[in-house]
């Protein structure tokens, strides 16, 4: 029997593959694989929202900081314009004077919600009247409590002539759904502007989705996102982000 020398090895396997890229150094150790070690379950970390979303997971994204009001009613408006925003409403509404002469504080609406011109599409913007818990200047009626007690919600756009965008349609139902829940405020006092003052305004509009917008669907609100659009999903939130 015959014994190859182990120094001819590498030699005699190069030989049998064809190629020199099969010999291997004889002074490099093996390759080690090493795995990274086990984590059980309880220590993985939780799934995170994108950073898009604004963490208020089961609370009121647009809880003021101070008291708030009994609020009885939630009056819905529109601006009757093509485009808007809170500075730009606030500016046409510090012209403006009460019945006695006095200049009004501003921007008579509690909350603002955008169609995509002027402020994102379904953008929710509370103005100074919600942060403070002030009342309205929105209502025009004869009864008091309408603006002393009435959260008036305004959205940019003219409803006679186009219905509402999706977005500010969604963005609308939430803020609704949570104003209610927040002060049990029953569905029959949520109510467009023109049923409160019938003789002198059509607000908000012929295409105003009421019965949609009023109705209880209930929804899990993660927040908002950085332009103050509802977030009711993760997916929803991502997708935003992505645009």
């Amino acid at each position: 029997m015959r014994f190859f020398s182990l120094t001819l090895l590498p030699i005699l396997l190069a030989t049998v593959c064809g190629c020199q890229g099969c010999t291997r150094s004889p002074g490099l150790p093996p390759t080690v694989s090493i795995q990274a070690p086990f984590v059980p379950p309880a220590q993985l970390p939780e799934p995170q929202a994108p950073a898009a979303a604004v963490a208020h997971r089961g609370q009121n994204p647009w809880k003021p900081d101070v008291a708030g009001r009994p609020w009885k009613y939630i009056v819905l408006h529109h601006t009757a314009t093509t485009s808007g925003s809170v500075d730009s409403i606030h500016a046409e509404h510090q012209k403006k004077k009460d019945k006695n002469g006095n200049a009004w504080l501003g921007i008579g609406y509690h909350f603002v919600i955008g169609n995509g011109r002027g402020m994102a599409d379904g953008a929710i913007e509370p103005t100074f009247r919600w942060r403070t818990q002030i009342q309205g200047a929105h209502a025009g009626s004869s009864d008091p409590e309408y603006n002393q007690l009435g959260i008036g919600i305004c959205l940019v756009g003219n409803f006679e002539n186009e219905p509402p965008t999706a977005a500010q349609q969604k963005s609308t139902q939430l803020l609704v759904q949570t104003l209610r829940q927040e002060y049990f405020i029953p569905i029959d006092q949520v109510v467009p502007h023109k049923e409160i003052r019938a003789s002198a305004t059509a607000c908000p509009g012929k295409l105003f989705p009421l019965r949609e917008i009023a109705q209880d669907q209930p929804s899990i609100l993660l927040g908002v996102d950085p332009d103050g659009v509802p977030v009711e999903s993760l997916a929803g939130s991502l997708e935003r982000t992505l645009r």
